[in-house]
């Protein structure tokens, strides 16, 4: 199982985390074919071969994301897909 772990802190209000973090989903799911779901702060996610979590903190935004072995090869695309959205929505909320 190969694991993706991203952590970004910001200094965004609440409601502007918790958009950020659905830009992000919803970027996913259009891009990867990602399903998701909210439980309070956290944002569950999986599809075939992939599951994870990302959850919305006061000062952080965290990613948690298990890869299976056939999705494994998209690892690399999917990580920097996670890496540049945080970083263009956290630039901007700044």
């Amino acid at each position: 199982m190969s694991v993706i772990d991203i952590t970004r802190h910001h200094t965004l209000k609440h409601d502007d985390a918790i958009a950020t973090a659905e830009d992000l989903a919803k970027s996913l799911s259009e891009r990867f074919d990602v399903a998701y779901s909210w439980q309070g702060d956290t944002l569950t996610f999986k599809r075939s071969g992939a599951k994870g979590k990302l959850t919305v903190a006061p000062t952080q935004i965290h990613v948690k994301m298990e890869l299976g072995f056939l999705v494994r090869p998209f690892k690399g695309r999917i990580e920097q897909e996670i890496h540049n959205h945080l970083d263009g929505m956290l630039e901007e909320g700044q």
